[in-house]
């Protein structure tokens, strides 16, 4: 593999190079450096806009978007699907110097086209909000059987 850098300001498409056709170490710090950077940005911290990260897997039946939601009631959550997304909205008071703030968080996630939208469950223990989106059975993987003629 090789590694091109790339700056959008000029015309030339060679690789930046140190002697020998290898890079300086200092040139691939920085590259790194911008790269995870850039990667990372919103992440360290406090999340940006009220807005908290979620995790995303599936399995061959269902899709579930996995949300840490710590010191939220479970009726201070709404979960809907709107236009193709699943909208998550939930609410929360914060201690502030003298006292309580109302927290908003709201997350929305675009769905794939294939689930079905009137079998979607939502479940919250442990501060874990867990919602299945189960796949309709025409998107379902099939196991097609080879026969030998």
């Amino acid at each position: 593999m090789r590694f091109i850098h790339y700056t959008p300001n000029t015309r030339s498409v060679a690789p930046a190079t140190a002697a020998g056709g290898r890079f300086a170490r200092a040139d691939i710090e920085n590259q790194l450096d911008w790269l995870f950077g850039a990667a990372l940005t919103g992440l360290a911290g406090t999340p940006c806009a009220g807005q908290f990260p979620v995790d995303l897997y599936e399995d061959k039946d269902n899709t579930y978007v996995r949300a840490e939601l710590p010191g939220v009631n479970r009726d201070a959550i709404s979960v809907e699907i709107v236009d193709g997304s699943l909208s998550i909205q939930a609410s929360r008071k914060a201690k502030s110097g003298e006292g309580e703030n109302a927290v908003s968080l709201n997350r929305l996630v675009s769905i794939p086209d294939e689930v079905q939208a009137d079998k979607v469950f939502a479940a919250y223990e442990n501060g874990i909000l867990t919602v299945t989106l189960p796949r309709k059975e025409e998107a379902k993987p099939k196991k097609i059987s080879v026969s030998v003629n």
